[in-house]
């Protein structure tokens, strides 16, 4: 019987018989949201934005499971003490009660407001026809997580959504298009959309953004073992609908666009050949990184065919964790 997995990060479906170790790459703590920053208890990353927070990628692999056995979050100290001379604690509260009352303010003058940036044109509400749709692509929309599971007939489709934006307030969270506002950040994901559109938002316009800055290189690092290198190449808001990464014996073509209007577009020269066919890649929140199946046993000294050797010693294995 088909299950979905209910661990933060993975929320796949699988067999019971499917039920095996490293199937899964799910966070195991809790989120945490701290003074504007997100991210998760168990991994390091913190980010600013809501989308960065959902692409950050999943620290731990295990089994797929559909009991959710993440951790609570901390409970919230709500009656601080303070220690006094004679050794006996004061709640802070009552000791705040017997000080004597603050001075009033004099009256100061507000600033002028600041005109604030006018917002970016909203996107394509539909899919470019012009655009092939590939297998397995998720709605864009915020709230739906409807995937494409191919053919040309996309009658009947009902896309749920939420169209504003999320709001965390004083441990409320909730969307700025509708009222309902919850504790917990499992509730906040369970939010029903409060918008529905007979289509689904797949790709979007697919169209080259006016400006769009093209990027002629970007910093890359790599690893490697006795039959592969994993490459990172560091860029972020890579479009993955549109990104195209393409393995070829000596060099992989790749054209990725990212969601803030830019663009790296080239071919990357390998310093040894590989075997595109095992080849595989991925798209996080910050990097594409790609699985490089070696062609033979070689250690490879540089990342690149016209990178400079620099006589480091590069290191075989899995990278460790900071």
């Amino acid at each position: 019987m088909a299950k979905k997995c209910v661990h933060k990060g993975c929320g796949k479906t699988y067999e019971d018989d499917e039920h095996e170790e490293g199937e899964c790459v799910y966070h195991p703590g809790p989120p945490v949201f701290h003074e504007g920053q997100k991210g998760w208890k168990c991994c390091k990353p913190r980010v600013l934005t809501f989308d960065e927070f959902l692409a950050i990628e999943p620290c731990t692999r295990g089994k797929h499971s559909d009991v959710d056995d993440t951790p609570a979050p901390e409970p919230a100290h709500t009656s601080p003490h303070v220690d006094v001379p004679n050794g006996t604690h004061v709640q802070l509260g009552s000791l705040q009660e017997s000080l004597p009352a603050p001075a009033p303010r004099l009256p100061t003058a507000q600033a002028a407001p600041q005109p604030t940036a006018s917002a970016a044109p909203p996107e394509s509400d539909h899919d470019d026809p012009d655009v092939a749709l590939k297998e397995g692509m998720t709605c864009r929309r915020k709230g739906c997580s409807a995937t494409y599971n191919g053919g040309d007939d996309r009658q009947g489709e009902r896309c749920v959504h939420h169209p504003g934006a999320p709001i965390f307030h004083e441990g409320s969270k909730g969307w700025s298009c509708c009222k309902r506002r919850v504790l917990e950040f499992d509730q906040f994901m369970n939010i029903e959309g409060c918008t529905t559109k007979d289509r689904h938002l797949f790709v979007g316009s697919g169209k080259k953004k006016e400006g769009e800055e093209k990027l002629e290189t970007v910093r890359h690092d790599f690893y490697q073992t006795a039959t592969c290198v994993v490459a990172s190449l560091y860029l972020k808001k890579i479009d993955k609908s549109t990104a195209k990464v393409d393995f070829q014996s000596t060099h992989v073509k790749l054209d990725l666009p990212t969601a803030d209007n830019k663009r790296y577009q080239t071919e990357f020269p390998l310093f040894s050949t590989i075997k595109p066919e095992e080849s595989k890649f991925r798209i996080l929140g910050t990097k594409l990184e790609m699985t490089l199946t070696k062609a033979d046993s070689a250690s490879w000294p540089v990342l690149r065919s016209d990178d400079k050797p620099t006589g480091e010693m590069i290191q075989v294995g899995r990278a460790g964790r900071a």
